[in-house]
């Protein structure tokens, strides 16, 4: 049985979306266009999400995720102002961040469709339709989070962070930062990598679904695949691989050990690095 998340989405709108994504035609439909337009309204007010947890699993809601990019063809280019700055695009830019609690300092734009809490703080930097930015969070500068990213509460986005974003394959799962985690410095999350619960990643890490993570905090080594688990500190490292012409390193995501329990949690994202003499 499919699940569908809290909105105010009918069965019949659901199913408008699924048919225009087999026929294009139908887009020309007021039916069609009202489904649409809608779906990505209720994203823009974080009523729908293009994943959630349920039952402490992630789920992708791919008829979300469709509706997102069916909306794209339904729209015309157009011209808009921000002061003596000119934009032309398809998309319409958020609006109403004083009524949002949202801080927002120039030049940081979020897209229309793209849901920011409460409690948001935007450096210049840039969040793509269909992501989700949980309360508290810092967007840093030249922080980006692509399009249908899920980013938790109270996440830390260091300066030139990179969250990848995903739209098709529709079935491919978005990148996924839980609660509480720091991500520092130039660091690039993509693939639908998942960054569990009050993680934290040191400068210039990349995790993608090829990525090595590999636990060496223990006795031997322990490799994990596309999930950095809870409240681990995480470092750029390297292995040695064989190729036909030799043997070179490749990089890999080192797990270094885990955050104290006992550090307080606004303390404990950049402590937490001092403590195993990692660069933030």
């Amino acid at each position: 049985m499919r699940h569908t998340p809290k909105a105010t989405m009918t069965t019949q709108q659901i199913q408008c979306i699924e048919a225009a994504w087999l026929d294009r035609d139908q887009l020309k439909q007021a039916d069609v266009l009202e489904a649409i337009n809608h779906t990505i309204e209720e994203l823009d007010k974080g009523r729908l999400r293009v994943a959630e947890k349920i039952n402490q699993e992630w789920v992708t809601h791919d008829w979300v995720k469709k509706a997102v990019i069916l909306y794209f063809p339904t729209r015309t280019m157009e011209t808009s102002h921000a002061g003596p700055l000119e934009f032309h695009d398809k998309m319409a830019l958020k609006r109403d961040y004083a009524a949002l609690g949202i801080r927002v300092v120039p030049h940081a734009v979020a897209r229309y469709g793209a849901y920011v809490a409460g409690g948001v703080i935007m450096m210049p930097s840039y969040i793509n339709i269909g992501a989700y930015v949980d309360e508290g969070t810092m967007v840093d500068t030249w922080a980006t989070v692509g399009s249908c990213a899920q980013i938790g509460k109270h996440v830390h986005l260091s300066g030139g962070v990179g969250i990848g974003g995903v739209l098709e394959p529709v079935q491919a799962s978005p990148v996924i930062i839980e609660d509480h985690c720091f991500i520092g410095s130039r660091s690039i999350v993509v693939e639908g990598v998942i960054v569990r619960e009050e993680a934290v990643l040191g400068a210039n890490v990349v995790l993608t679904q090829s990525t090595k993570i590999i636990d060496v905090s223990g006795p031997e080594p322990v490799e994990h695949k596309a999930e950095i688990p809870p409240r681990s500190v995480v470092i750029p490292g390297s292995y040695t691989k064989h190729f036909p012409a030799g043997s070179y390193q490749v990089p890999c995501a080192l797990i270094i050990g885990k955050r104290k329990a006992s550090t307080d949690k606004k303390t404990s994202l950049n402590q937490a690095l001092r403590e195993h003499h990692v660069a933030v």
